[in-house]
């Protein structure tokens, strides 16, 4: 079994794990990747002259090259590892906003953001005095294309929008708005952390300025993440940290920074997380992104059947075409009371406003079930999930 933990028995029930949109499980190669490094071939990065750091360095910068080529990024020095898509946004904020944005200025969002990708602008808004704007998203959790286009104006120089709700499963058309976009002049940031567990990216054919995601949505680790940045960008961005690694020369007086991505890894990276994320990407690409799809659209279609016929139930999106992600309600019972009775049967899922707090809220609700799917998942789940949902109901 590729995925251990789902065969153990949770509560002495069958282990239906159907929480990936928070954190994927992770498969045995890239497990076993990341023991045989720290049992065996484990040292610091780039400036040893032995050879187990020597080794290290190269295991390190090919991972670098693989997630360049798992999103069809043109340069390696356009990949920037850091602990998470949240860092990642942050970053762009710290450096490329401080640099560029100014009062009179505005930055663009949706209604569906995380609050990785508002609360940063929020913040940096207070500090510089430029105006954030967010588009609306329909009554039905759909993207609406003329809400979007009507709020950009020559004064937007950023947008930065998720490809895929973490809440509602809606997936933005990532391509067609950066087109949009750069008409206006304004550079653009795609939070790819949902849509890289589903669906091929390519940063070229998108024509993103800036795209993140995290490697553990991704069957990979913790503590690791990724900005690519057009090299054009990111060359300008003045650093985000100091110390070991990024400078290229010290003295008392001064201090110079080096190249990209260089210059935004201060200290010692995540070596051996870097390296499980290739692993998992690579497990993702052996498995292909086209049967993932199909596997999962023919998922989604059977778990939107079954949803339906569970009386008192209201999903939040209601278009036909999203991601593996629902999230709902059942009338007149606490969400928090339905999730506790569904680990009792050994069904996984999250509640709460999932770190989307405005886009609930603004969906009428304050706290939803969630359940979500990886390419793990099967009709086997979505039967646990509806009959667990139905002995619920039978409780309150």
């Amino acid at each position: 079994m590729d995925f251990p933990i789902l065969g153990k028995l949770i509560n002495g029930k069958r282990n239906t794990f159907l929480d990936t949109a928070a954190s994927a499980q992770k498969p045995l190669v890239v497990v076993d990747a990341m023991k045989e490094i720290y049992l065996e071939e484990y040292a610091n990065v780039h400036r040893g002259t032995y050879s187990l750091s020597e080794q290290i360095t190269y295991k390190y910068e090919e991972a670098r090259k693989k997630v360049q080529s798992f999103i069809n990024a043109e340069s390696k020095n356009e990949i920037i590892f850091t602990r998470g898509a949240t860092e990642s946004i942050n970053l762009v904020a710290s450096t490329w906003g401080r640099k560029n944005l100014k009062k009179g200025d505005e930055v663009l969002i949706s209604e569906a953001e995380h609050h990785a990708n508002l609360v940063p602008w929020q913040a940096l808004k207070e500090e510089l005095g430029f105006e954030l704007r967010i588009f609306q998203i329909g009554d039905d959790g759909s993207f609406i294309w003329e809400s979007f286009v009507k709020n950009l104006n020559k004064k937007t120089k950023l947008v930065s929008v998720t490809a895929m709700s973490n809440v509602l499963g809606v997936i933005f058309p990532i391509k067609k708005l950066c087109a949009e976009a750069h008409k206006f002049g304004a550079k653009v940031l795609i939070d790819a952390c949902q849509f890289a567990v589903h669906y091929k990216i390519d940063v070229r054919d998108i024509d993103c300025d800036f795209l993140v995601f995290s490697g553990h949505k991704l069957y990979g680790p913790t503590g690791i993440g990724v900005l690519y940045g057009k090299y054009d960008i990111i060359e300008k961005m003045p650093p985000y940290q100091f110390g070991g690694d990024m400078i290229e020369k010290v003295s008392f007086d001064f201090s110079t920074y080096a190249e990209p991505p260089a210059r935004f890894e201060a200290g010692t990276p995540a070596i051996v997380e870097a390296i499980g994320l290739a692993k998992a990407l690579e497990y993702v690409e052996n498995i292909g992104f086209e049967n993932i799809e199909a596997h999962e659209k023919s998922l989604i279609n059977y778990t939107n059947e079954k949803l339906s016929k569970v009386a008192g139930l209201r999903e939040l999106c209601r278009i036909k075409d999203k991601g593996g992600v629902f999230s709902f309600v059942i009338d007149g019972v606490n969400s928090q009371d339905i999730a506790f009775v569904l680990d009792k049967e050994g069904v996984a899922v999250r509640t709460g406003h999932h770190c989307a707090e405005p886009l609930v809220a603004r969906m009428g609700y304050h706290s939803v079930i969630r359940a979500s799917l990886g390419l793990y998942s099967n009709e086997e789940d979505i039967d646990c999930l509806i009959d667990a949902l139905i002995k619920a109901k039978t409780f309150f």
